[in-house]
């Protein structure tokens, strides 16, 4: 079954090789757009409600702007609490989750580039960043989540907290890890810290990286040689 909806105003697809409708999982990502959408006036993160759930996306943000060195910022200056770098990621993993609860084990959920792959082996192309037509790379995945941070798609919307200034030095930033969460916040940390962001996010235990920089050089960790389908053009992490 392959299926794809419109959510948190990007394509949401659900391929999906076990019985099941996955309907669980549209639903899911249609509440949290609801209450942590930080625009729109009746969410949970406009309201400041205290719900267990927004509790925990709060940690979470305070957690990367801590180990991020402020790069990642949910609270800039003159601007209300935007936990957007976390959400997304987040409600993927717990629609994934649910699936999984459902009795759906081989599935690829995929939203606006950011997925969870599991079950099996599933071929995911990383988006050429000056190209919509190509990749620069195929990584085989299974039971794993990829996320890919960049301005190609939604312009210079990835701001350094440390400046409150668009990032900068990087054209994309893919990060692969275990769960969404991890992977979605590594990743949009990582590129708001630019080309320092490329050795901070192959230390975060767990992640492996592949990222592109404003000179065009491909870099990526080398434990991810084991994934890679067709080979990017560039050079390995540096020791």
């Amino acid at each position: 079954m392959r299926r794809v909806e419109h959510i948190m105003g990007m394509p949401v697809s659900l391929d999906i090789r076990d019985p099941g409708d996955g309907q669980v999982a549209f639903d899911w990502l249609r509440e949290a757009d609801r209450r942590f959408s930080p625009f729109r006036p009746d969410s949970e993160v406009c309201l400041g409600s205290d719900s267990p759930e927004l509790a925990e996306i709060t940690r979470l943000c305070e957690d990367y702007e801590l180990r991020s060195g402020g790069a990642f910022r949910a609270r800039l200056p003159g601007r209300g609490f935007d936990p957007s770098g976390i959400v997304k990621g987040w409600a993927v993993q717990r629609a994934a989750e649910k699936l999984r609860a459902a009795g759906i084990r081989s599935f690829c959920l995929n939203a606006g580039g950011d997925l969870v792959a599991a079950g099996r082996l599933w071929s995911v192309g990383i988006r050429h960043p000056e190209n919509a037509q190509q990749v620069c790379a195929v990584l085989a995945v299974r039971d794993q989540a990829v996320a890919t941070s960049g301005a190609y798609e939604r312009g210079e919307h990835v701001l350094d907290g440390r400046t409150g200034s668009p990032a900068r030095g990087l054209l994309s930033l893919t990060v692969v890890a275990a769960d969404l969460t991890t992977a979605d916040a590594v990743s949009t940390a990582a590129f708001a810290m630019g080309r320092d962001g490329i050795g901070w996010a192959h230390a975060q235990p767990g992640c492996l990286v592949l990222a592109v920089d404003d000179a065009r050089r491909v870099r990526w960790s080398p434990e991810l040689d084991d994934l890679i389908v067709r080979d990017p053009a560039g050079g390995t992490m540096p020791e």
